[in-house]
């Protein structure tokens, strides 16, 4: 292992125990791990780490910065061992959620594609350690990244000093899948030179000092990665509403018959709204995204995705051992940047990118709520959904009509908490139909959504709100403040939003 994946002779010196390299993170340290939704983050060190303060008597109060969510090994241990101060800039950890909504850990909601720039520009102040995983180092001290990219490049140039986790599980076949490309800072900047999903414009390794490089460990431990829910019956409604919604786009001349490049989010109903393009009619299509899941493999196996862009390959359980067993075939077909790249907005705007989005609730006149439940308890995190949604072609946001067994509608007259805004969302989709909302007037986008979007429970009660809110108060957004949120009020004392 260590002569085809550790190509330096230099940094074969540098090999050692998780347990010895964990001894250089110290307490109070700034830490950029890779990662990415959970894919190709460090395992053994940060175990090896956790294990160690649970011993401490001294707090480590770590401030930790990932590229997006990572697995238990990291986020999970590090938290229940108390070693994590503060955490950006996105998790999907049960015990790090818990201890970031009890403030134990604190926390900041970002747009992923500020975190390189905060890393760069000196933001989050100095870089102390970077820990990544990697297939393998090359000659010159050159870092090839596994499944995901992320913000490694920013932690690996930043960082004082740098710890490399070499993953056997990982296939050597990752090697030339990635594209490298780093932005230059202002006023230094210059265009991206990248004018298809499928162009090629960086280096397929992270270009490292091998000076900086203070220790290699071999890790033999795979990606914790989540399932993903079945595709329900629901999932292929909102599949099918967005299917019919792109031919009509079509046929009005607004989309080519290919379609613009796709981003789809993370979760079991972005991958379902992908997977329902398998049997659909479009052909030869781009993704330009930051995850990378089974249903893309399922596009590119149907010979209907000609590259798929992202940052990440997040598959479930499943789709794990699919990608490992076929990762020569699809290595054809991906590309993983950093997430510089991945979620930059002007290529967003530039490539006429078509961003598909999950929200938690929308309200009638379109803002969404995608990362707060009942305006208090943070999900996950507002992820990348911001960079695509503000820039993008045409931006659509799905979510089921409602939740907790129809208790919860998702359509509601105010949301409890705004990620994206009225100015941004396009298009909302629904199990229950679509609301193209472009050019649609405040009141018009209300009724578009009661009417196409809420569930038939609770459709008499959103028209008669808005009706009574248009009588009553007027103005260009009508609402009776003190109504406003009276269904998550309902919900949060009775645990139900229907009125009784």
């Amino acid at each position: 292992m260590l002569k085809e994946r550790i190509r330096c002779e230099e940094l074969k010196r540098k090999v050692m125990t998780a347990e010895e390299a964990a001894k250089l993170v110290k307490p109070g340290m700034t830490m950029v791990t890779s990662g990415f939704t959970p894919a190709g983050y460090p395992k053994a060190v940060p175990l090896a780490l956790a294990k160690m303060a649970e011993a401490s008597e001294e707090k480590y109060n770590l401030t930790l910065i990932t590229g997006a969510s990572v697995g238990d090994e990291l986020d999970g241990a590090l938290t229940r061992a108390g070693a994590i101060a503060r955490r950006f800039p996105y998790q999907t950890n049960k015990d790090m959620r818990k201890a970031l909504n009890a403030g134990t850990v604190a926390y900041q909601d970002m747009h992923l594609s500020h975190v390189p720039r905060y890393v760069d520009y000196g933001f989050f102040g100095n870089i102390d350690i970077a820990i990544v995983e990697a297939i393998a180092i090359t000659e010159d001290g050159g870092i090839i990244p596994t499944t995901s990219v992320g913000v490694s490049p920013q932690g690996i140039a930043n960082a004082d000093i740098v710890i490399v986790e070499i993953n056997s599980t990982q296939p050597m076949e990752l090697e030339g899948c990635h594209d490298i490309y780093s932005v230059k800072k202002p006023p230094f900047s210059e265009p991206i030179p990248l004018k298809d999903p499928g162009d090629r414009i960086g280096t397929t390794y992270i270009p490292c000092d091998p000076a900086k490089i203070a220790a290699i460990v071999e890790c033999d431990i795979p990606d914790n990665v989540r399932p993903l829910g079945a595709i329900d019956e629901d999932s292929k409604k909102i599949s099918a509403n967005i299917i019919e919604f792109f031919k009509k786009e079509v046929a009005e001349g607004r989309l080519p018959e290919n379609l613009l490049p796709l981003q789809s989010g993370v979760g079991s109903v972005a991958n379902a709204v992908l997977g329902g393009l398998v049997d659909s009619d479009f052909e030869n299509l781009t993704c330009f995204t930051e995850v990378i899941q089974d249903s893309m493999f399922d596009l590119i196996d149907a010979g209907k995705v000609r590259v798929a862009s992202g940052t990440s390959f997040t598959p479930s359980d499943t789709g794990l051992v699919k990608l490992k067993e076929n990762m020569k075939h699809y290595a054809k077909y991906c590309i993983l940047r950093p997430m510089e790249i991945s979620n930059n907005p002007i290529l967003t705007r530039q490539l006429g990118v078509i961003a598909m989005n999950t929200a938690i609730e929308v309200d009638m006149y379109g803002h969404v709520n995608s990362t707060m439940i009942m305006g208090n308890r943070m999900m996950n995190g507002l992820g990348g959904s911001g960079d695509f949604t503000r820039n993008a072609y045409i931006s659509i946001y799905t979510t089921v009509s409602t939740a907790k067994g129809g208790d919860i509608s998702s359509i509601v007259p105010m949301v409890s908490h705004v990620d994206h805004t009225e100015h941004d969302v396009q298009v909302v989709v629904t199990e229950q139909g679509t609301a193209d909302l472009r050019g649609l007037t405040a009141r018009e986008r209300a009724r578009a959504i009661i009417n196409n979007c809420a569930h038939p429970d609770y459709r008499p009660a959103l028209l008669d709100y808005l009706e009574r809110a248009e009588k009553e108060v007027g103005g260009h957004e009508p609402h009776i403040i003190g109504e406003a949120l009276s269904w998550h009020d309902r919900f949060v004392k009775t645990g139900s939003m229907k009125i009784k």
